[in-house]
């Protein structure tokens, strides 16, 4: 008896630590700051960026996000939507090179958006939606430094790029920048900000890998918990076995 017992509580640890560490990877791999759609056309006009911050503490609120938009390749017509209990605030830079559009040549453009005076809770999310005019069409992708602090005087500085095929433990918030005319499903939409923009309704790429890497995490604790549950039926079917003899 006391052999099952023992082999029954091996098994129940096995199963609950095996789970908790998958969960637990699951939670880590989803607290990046992201950028979304992650990928938008190059040159793309009137659209809308949304900048996603969740919240990695678990007693300690975010209380300021501060996003660094590149100015070597500048985002044209930046306009952020109000965000209900938070503040925005926008720095202009002026552009070492200036870029000539249909509209003139424009000599400055937004290189830093503050959040500040929401809170963002313990296993929660905040989305700022940042509307653009025109993206750059010299570059393949734009990276958005991205600095967050905490109510505890922390900061997460989200800065890092890959190197060597290897995701950071702090990667900055990465936009794509495609072949013009290669968004495809993009829908007209009315941005937050009330432009009108084309935001790709198909799944991107990450989100694709994102879901999959879900699925796949679900299927491995099915699965664990299937064995837990093979092995108890088989020490189980032991026990029972020698008390009938």
């Amino acid at each position: 008896m006391s052999r099952t017992r023992t082999a029954l509580r091996r098994a129940g640890a096995v199963t609950a630590l095996t789970a908790a560490g998958l969960l637990a990877a699951a939670g880590v791999a989803s607290a990046h700051i992201t950028v979304h759609p992650d990928s938008y056309a190059k040159g793309g006009t009137d659209g809308v960026l949304t900048f996603r911050v969740p919240n990695e503490e678990d007693n300690a609120s975010t209380t300021k996000a501060q996003v660094f938009l590149p100015t070597d390749h500048p985002v044209l017509g930046v306009l952020v939507h109000p965000q209900d209990g938070w503040t925005a605030q926008v720095t202009n830079t002026k552009l070492k090179t200036p870029v000539k559009t249909d509209d003139g040549t424009i000599t400055d453009a937004a290189s830093e958006i503050t959040f500040t005076g929401g809170k963002v809770a313990p296993g929660q999310y905040e989305d700022f939606n940042v509307a653009f005019g025109q993206l750059p069409d010299d570059t393949d992708q734009l990276t958005f430094k991205t600095l967050q602090t905490y109510s505890d005087g922390k900061t997460v500085r989200w800065i890092e790029t890959p190197s060597g095929g290897q995701e950071p433990e702090n990667p900055a918030p990465v936009l794509k920048l495609t072949a013009k005319g290669a968004d495809e499903g993009g829908s007209s939409t009315t941005s937050p900000a009330g432009t009108k923009g084309s935001v790709s309704t198909k799944p991107t790429a990450s989100a694709s890998d994102s879901t999959a890497r879900g699925f796949g995490i679900a299927g491995l604790v099915v699965g664990v918990l299937g064995l837990a549950s093979a092995a108890f039926a088989v020490v189980r079917g032991r026990s029972t076995g020698s008390r009938a003899e």
